[in-house]
């Protein structure tokens, strides 16, 4: 099966990114998810449960405890370089070893709750951010050397929108090995 297909590294599959400026109503949809993203990872990962946390959703896959650490780690970088886009003219952001991260021990040795509630503290800021931006804002880039891709705050919203539900879908994977 080709990787990108993979229901289970993919389980809502691909994100797809606008070409072009999004409406105010795709924006606020957006918006929305990343909103409720904190409290639905928290539902997920009291209804996998602790043991079921350790488990990798799929072979060769991050068990549950690195997802909700990554999470955490993605989107605290997510609200960095919106604030340089917001601040600097298409700044070069820097990428990180996500995979490297996962495995650093501050991963095994912290409970997910803190990651939890650190994304909670940080949408909180993010989502506030989010709403005060002008059309012309959401149009602000940054260079991502990683990927050599220059992305609009547009595209990086439904980017991250999709990162949520992503990861979310890969808790729900864990439920259904049950």
């Amino acid at each position: 099966m080709n990787e990108a297909n993979d229901p289970l590294k993919y389980p809502i599959g691909r994100p797809q990114l606008p070409i072009g400026p999004l409406t105010a109503a795709e924006r606020t949809a957006l918006v929305q998810q990343i909103a409720e993203l904190p409290a639905q990872l928290t539902a997920a990962a009291k209804a996998v449960g602790g043991v079921g946390l350790e488990r990798p959703y799929r072979p060769g896959g991050w068990n549950g405890r690195q997802v909700i650490h990554h999470v955490a780690d993605s989107h605290m970088n997510a609200y960095v370089r919106f604030r340089l886009a917001l601040t600097e003219e298409n700044p070069t952001i820097k990428p990180y070893e996500e995979s490297a991260w996962a495995e650093l021990p501050d991963v095994a040795a912290t409970p997910i709750t803190v990651s939890l509630t650190l994304l909670e503290a940080l949408h909180s800021r993010f989502v506030t951010l989010l709403h005060h931006l002008t059309n012309e804002q959401w149009q602000r880039t940054f260079y991502h050397p990683g990927n050599q891709r220059t992305s609009t705050l547009d595209q990086t919203l439904a980017l991250y929108a999709w990162h949520g539900r992503h990861h979310l879908g890969h808790l729900n994977l864990l439920l259904e090995q049950d």
